[in-house]
């Protein structure tokens, strides 16, 4: 015991100096740390863009879009201009109209060479225009008549667009719909100051604080940061995707998720494909996704289904024909509640009990008046939770999953120091092993997927930021295990959970007052409406520049984020090897991993049937 323990000191000692060594190398390189300092303030919007349609370039069936003007007309030094963009303004190809449509709001993600997203949303409108072609020479009969064809009223789609490395769509949706509103109803506001307070605004970028701001149009706008970044925001999208696939459905897209499939939505509604992506990835945490996360695919690029890596991608239901022979990607419908597995593709499933296990909680979550069902007397009334803390109890339900899944984990943690930068390994033969799930295949692919690889890499160091998951798995596992035959138990466990899950989206329990102008009921409709002004360019970047000026004048805030030793936690079950000796107790695969740790531990390591003293000496 004396050995186990002086063994875990000198290995969590050599795992801290290693973190901080690689912290160390990764400053002088300019990489951040999970646990480095994280500058508070962000830009709100990295570009604001107007793109119409391309009369001068029709496509072969259908129109094209190009962008009109772009603020700021240069790059950021931190963030390039999307390119391609005009592309996902109308994922269903750009089509003139003869009717009025509404405006429209989605949301689009992008992912540059770096992994980094891009969030950029969509409002789009409808402009009347009217196109005078010119006189036709038609042949009758072997006479040239002139003809002259008369003006026919179509309407062509035009879309602002905003790009930020921010996730807020509401506020997005807000910020856009007044420019809109501005524009469609008249005000005497300039475009040209709102499209410039919007460029040159600077929100906190996690912590908690609150953000209140406005463009300058009689508005009042408050941005609610989270207290952790390294948690998602997700709102009310996951119970969302619940309500439209039903639990198993979802089950079956999360284990496809998780073992590397191709996964497809398809939906009438683009932001329902958005919600939709969002939430599904949210499940994974603390796994995060790392191949191709298209939430709306454009029609152009329908040809990226075949691609042979994993992806999470949405079309829409207009492309569900073309997608459907599909052979090797599963297949969500979103609007009719139903998933496609095709024949060729085995699904592995959570290993028992943990599904069943899963499978109950979610019941009870959802649906709350089963427990009761075939009570004599039941209760007048079983209320759901109100859709927000919802969505938060059914992610406290996959937090509990993950912490029994990974538990241990980090005592199959090994640091290899051959390299000149220290490389945190995991073994997973071990950490089967001490479970007794060497032949489970879906765990054996979770480990050896790129998620689980960034996982090691994030959580691996021993001294870091520490989060929600860290707690749970560490110090919560065993609770969950004696909960799940006490259901009362389990939904308060949950519901505590999805407490902390609520608070990290709404830290402050008083919100300030918000008022944002919103167009006038049936504007879109009104017969006279002057097309959206040319903005004028130089105004605006002389704008953005003295909003900048001022906002450099300001003392440089920083968030330092409160690091410590993350908790190991107890072993799984397995992981001590007890000699047949009676006055025996060692820990021999802890001894040999010090071994490859320290590189000056001399293990000298004895047959247990001769029952003779195992030892270690440094």
């Amino acid at each position: 015991r004396r050995c186990y323990r002086y063994s875990r000191r000198r290995e969590n000692a050599e795992l801290a100096r290693a973190g901080w060594a690689a912290a160390a190398a990764r400053a002088a390189t300019g990489t951040r740390f999970p646990g480095a300092a994280a500058a508070v303030m962000a830009r709100l919007a990295d570009y604001f863009i107007v793109v119409g349609y391309d009369h001068e370039k029709p496509g072969p069936g259908e129109g094209l879009g190009k962008i009109i003007q772009r603020f700021p007309q240069q790059d950021w030094d931190d963030t390039p201009f999307p390119q391609g963009i005009e592309l996902f303004c109308q994922p269903g190809g750009w089509h003139l109209s003869r009717e009025r449509k509404q405006p429209t709001f989605f949301v689009v993600v992008l992912t540059d060479i770096d992994s980094d997203r891009h969030y950029c949303s969509c409002l789009t409108f409808y402009e009347a225009e009217i196109n005078l072609q010119g006189t036709k020479k038609e042949e009758i009969e072997g006479e040239e008549v002139s003809g002259l064809i008369q003006p026919a009223e179509v309407f062509a789609p035009k879309s602002l667009v905003l790009v930020s490395r921010l996730d807020y769509p509401e506020i997005f949706r807000a910020c856009l719909g007044l420019i809109y509103t501005v524009y469609v109803d008249s005000m005497s506001v300039s475009l040209e100051s709102l499209i410039a307070n919007l460029c040159a605004c600077l929100v906190p970028a996690a912590g908690g604080s609150q953000k209140l701001f406005s463009l300058g149009a009689g508005d009042r706008q408050l941005i609610q940061t989270p207290l952790h970044d390294s948690l998602p925001v997700t709102g009310t999208s996951v119970a969302l995707l619940f309500q439209q696939l039903g639990i198993q459905n979802v089950l079956n897209l999360f284990c496809a998720v998780l073992t590397e499939n191709k996964v497809l939505l398809h939906s009438a509604s683009f932001q329902r494909l958005s919600d939709a992506c969002r939430a599904l990835e949210s499940l994974m945490f603390p796994l995060k996704y790392s191949y191709p996360y298209i939430p709306i695919l454009p029609a152009q690029l329908l040809e990226v289904l075949s691609s042979p890596t994993p992806f999470i991608i949405g079309v829409h239901s207009i492309f569900k024909t073309d997608v459907h022979e599909l052979l090797d990607v599963i297949i969500a419908d979103l609007d009719g509640g139903t998933i496609k597995i095709p024949e060729c593709i085995h699904l592995s499933s959570l290993p028992e009990p943990l599904l069943h296990q899963t499978q109950s909680a979610l019941s009870l979550i959802l649906h709350p008046d089963l427990e009761v069902a075939d009570h004599a007397f039941p209760p007048p009334r079983t209320a759901l939770s109100h859709s927000k803390m919802l969505d938060k109890e059914v992610r406290a339900v996959f937090l509990r999953l993950f912490a029994q899944l990974f538990q241990g984990y980090r005592s199959c943690l090994q640091l290899i120091r051959i390299h000149a930068e220290p490389v945190i390994h995991f073994h997973k033969t071990a950490f089967l092993g001490q479970r007794g799930l060497v032949e489970n295949d879906f765990l054996t692919k979770v480990l050896n997927g790129m998620a689980f690889a960034g996982f090691v890499s994030e959580r691996g160091p021993p001294y870091r930021a520490c989060d929600l998951f860290d707690e749970l798995v560490a110090f919560e596992v065993e609770r969950i295990k004696v909960e799940e035959k006490n259901p009362l138990k389990m939904i308060k466990h949950i519901r505590e959970l999805a407490e902390q899950l609520f608070k990290n989206e709404n830290p402050n329990p008083h919100m300030a007052f918000q008022k944002v102008p919103r167009p006038t009921e049936g504007s879109h409709l009104r017969v006279h409406i002057l097309p959206f002004p040319k903005i004028n360019e130089a105004r605006v970047q002389e704008l953005i520049q003295e909003n900048l000026a001022k906002n450099q004048n300001a003392p440089p805030a920083t968030r330092i984020e409160k690091k410590c030793v993350v908790p190991a936690g107890p072993p799984v079950g397995m992981y001590v090897h007890v000699c047949m000796h009676p006055c025996v107790h060692v820990c021999v695969p802890l001894c040999v991993r010090v071994c490859v740790l320290v590189c000056v531990c001399v293990c000298v390591c004895v047959c247990v049937h001769t029952h003779a003293h195992t030892h270690c000496s440094f």
